[in-house]
């Protein structure tokens, strides 16, 4: 694949490959549909592939669902790499999936291969959490269920987690929709006190922010939105936000935002 340089300097890709491009466009027009039609909504949710808990091992990682709220159908697929040791503490990776809050789920075939590889590779505990999905569940249901699986694991830690999960070293994690959630999640985190988690980063990749006007990327590549979930907001009172890597990719349309969000946290002293 061909490289050039954008402008800020950065390596980006020039073009995709061909099947990429067509799997994203795929997906751009199902989530734009989305918005559209109620009834396409459900069909798309229905269509997708789930992947089922699988108590033996899955590419070297077993997994379990595990429920925070019933009455709200809140729950988490936890992962597991096999090969650990019973002995060897592993951190424990909180993710939010992607999906412009609309569609997906922690099960969705596409996030359970993203979190066994991540389990797998990285070596950590995964607990991917099933968040209730727009517009059935408008802004901040998302955020809430997020927060309440953080406290549901704080409380209930080693009834529910296996015992050699290391709840000291946590880290938030999400892509587009799921990198939104976990940013506002993390800002919620430093305003409570908690006994046992311990949340030491955050992890974005290509995170859903915005603003009322436009930016250049979004006019070069198209897009539209205002709401004031986007916006990142004043971080400069949350303390005990935690330090943070952000990928931005170069074919996003609100790759500025992302900068902006960067350049945000550095200004209110974040690392």
């Amino acid at each position: 694949m061909d490289v050039k340089q954008s402008s800020c300097g950065a390596a980006v890709a020039a073009e995709l490959p061909g099947k990429t491009r067509l799997v994203v466009h795929l997906g751009s027009f199902a989530l734009d549909a989305c918005r559209l039609s109620h009834p396409i909504l459900r069909f798309v949710r229905n269509l997708e592939p789930k992947s089922p808990p699988s108590s033996k091992p899955n590419n070297g990682v077993s997994s379990s669902d595990i429920a925070v709220d019933p009455s709200s159908n809140l729950w988490f697929h936890l992962y597991l790499p096999s090969s650990s040791s019973t002995t060897t503490l592993l951190p424990l990776l909180i993710y939010f999936h992607g999906g412009g809050f609309l569609s997906s789920a922690a099960n969705s075939k596409t996030y359970d291969l993203l979190c066994r590889n991540l389990a797998a590779h990285l070596q950590v505990t995964v607990a991917s959490v099933n968040y209730r999905l727009a517009p059935n569940h408008r802004y901040p249901s998302q955020y809430d269920d997020g927060f309440a699986t953080l406290k549901f694991i704080d409380a209930h830690n080693y009834a529910v987690l296996p015992s050699n999960i290391d709840l000291n070293h946590c880290f938030l994690t999400g892509d587009s929709a799921g990198g939104n959630i976990a940013h506002y999640v993390a800002v919620r985190y430093g305003r409570h006190e908690f006994e046992k988690l311990n949340i030491i980063g955050l992890v974005e990749i290509q995170p859903f922010f915005g603003g009322k006007e436009h930016s250049e990327s979004e006019l070069r590549l198209r897009s539209d939105r205002n709401h004031e979930a986007v916006s990142g907001g004043d971080m400069s009172a949350a303390v005990k936000f935690p330090a943070t890597l952000v990928v931005v990719g170069g074919g996003d349309p609100l790759q500025d935002w992302q900068r902006r969000y960067i350049e945000g946290l550095k200004k209110s002293g974040k690392e």
